[in-house]
């Protein structure tokens, strides 16, 4: 029964690992596949963007449709799906013989990406008092290991050929397929299942009641802006690397897991030392002002060993997020907690389908033939002045009581 139970918690935590994979094991060679149907620049930054945006777009309208599905149906049948899913998914993409298909195989990735909402409500229906924190505790472990190993991943397989990525993300979804068939059993039981309500697969609806007026309301929209402006990095960091320094793949990937690394490092420790020594407030807006210190550093860059350089006092920017996110919920009444909470992942989600968008054409715009000068590093700029706004709204917003 123990190793039973054990192998339920391997299996979730697998499945985030390989939905966070997904994510970012084709950022280093996505560039050089767009390069297989058009080799102008302007098409290859403006497709780089849609293709990161698709994938986010879909996982926040896929999102609430899979938990409604897996609450009236069950976890395992929409997992088990997703992971085949994704595995057949993963090996279109590897051979798409055109744009449209390889962009089509993109939106489904979103959609059964969408299926960690699912992991995660099995990983609540297997947990209780004593093993609570440490499961969901995997959640978050998994989500740090995945965004370290997706990049190097992609770049050190991708130096193999370009489909390789993809093929080896495609036996890993249908290992896990296999595993979870003969291994998972159900963890909802059949008298705690529900009908699906229209209104629950919205994910519009929470959002239009967050932004009317409150006492939250400017922390909001600091939490927006801040993650609008962290979505740079996925954005242009491998379009402006192999511009500026002719990075490699392996060379974008490693610089990748090195961000994400050092981000873990700062989320999983400094926080904890760091907030409650100097309040939240005073941290966010020190996490303001190293990310604009370090993104105007980004963007006037010379050499690519200064990137590395950056990275690490930068980091330190990562105390923002769960800063602000304390402030806010200081702010609202436990029973309304659960809601904020999901209403902040969407907001998240919407971030990472604007800013991909925008970043990728202000990149291409800046590094035209035609442009006014030529800029590459405008993304990080424009990154900067994003947080400089952020920072004064929390300024005018003044420090709460």
């Amino acid at each position: 029964m123990k190793n039973r139970k054990q192998a339920r918690v391997q299996f979730i935590f697998t499945t985030i690992l390989l939905d966070t994979l997904g994510i970012g094991i084709i950022i280093p060679i996505m560039p050089d596949i767009i390069r297989r149907f058009s080799t102008d620049s302007s098409f290859v930054s403006h497709y780089y963007g849609y293709f990161i945006s698709v994938y986010a777009l879909m996982q926040f309208l896929a999102s609430p449709i899979l938990g409604s599905l897996s609450d009236r149906f069950g976890r395992r049948p929409v997992l088990l799906v997703s992971l085949l899913g994704a595995g057949l998914d993963y090996i279109l993409m590897a051979f798409a013989p055109s744009l449209t298909i390889l962009f089509l195989g993109r939106a489904i990735a979103g959609v059964t990406g969408a299926s960690m909402t699912v992991a995660t409500a099995y990983m609540a229906d297997i947990s209780d008092n004593t093993n609570r924190s440490s499961n969901f505790g995997m959640i978050g472990a998994a989500f740090g290991v995945g965004f370290i190993l997706g990049p190097a991943l992609g770049g050190a397989i991708g130096t193999a050929g370009q489909h390789y990525p993809f093929l080896a993300a495609a036996i890993l979804n249908l290992l896990n397929f296999i595993f979870g068939l003969y291994i998972l059993p159900e963890s909802l039981q059949k008298e705690g299942r529900r009908k699906i309500t229209i209104s629950k697969l919205n994910p519009i609806k929470s959002l239009s009641k967050i932004f009317k007026p409150s006492p939250t309301l400017t922390f909001i929209w600091v939490y927006v802006l801040i993650f609008l402006a962290g979505q740079v990095h996925p954005s242009v960091w491998t379009l402006y690397t192999q511009t500026k320094f002719n990075w490699t793949p392996s060379d974008v990937g490693w610089s990748l897991t090195a961000v994400g690394l050092s981000t873990a490092l700062v989320q999983g420790g400094l926080t904890r030392i760091i907030i409650p020594k100097i309040g939240e407030w005073t941290s966010v807006i020190l996490s303001i002002a190293i990310s604009i210190t370090a993104y105007s550093a980004f963007a006037l860059s010379t050499s690519g060993w200064m990137m590395y350089a950056i990275l690490v006092p930068s980091a330190l920017a990562g105390i923002g997020g769960p800063a602000i996110q304390s402030l806010i919920s200081k702010n609202v009444p436990s029973q309304e907690q659960g809601e904020l909470q999901g209403t902040l992942v969407s907001l998240g989600s919407l971030t990472a389908i604007i800013g991909p968008l925008f970043y990728t054409g202000l990149f291409s715009y800046f590094t035209e033939a035609t442009a006014p000068f030529y800029f590459p590093g405008v993304s990080y700029i424009g990154a900067a002045a994003i947080c400089a706004l952020s920072g004064l709204l929390l300024i005018l917003g003044k420090e709460p009581r």
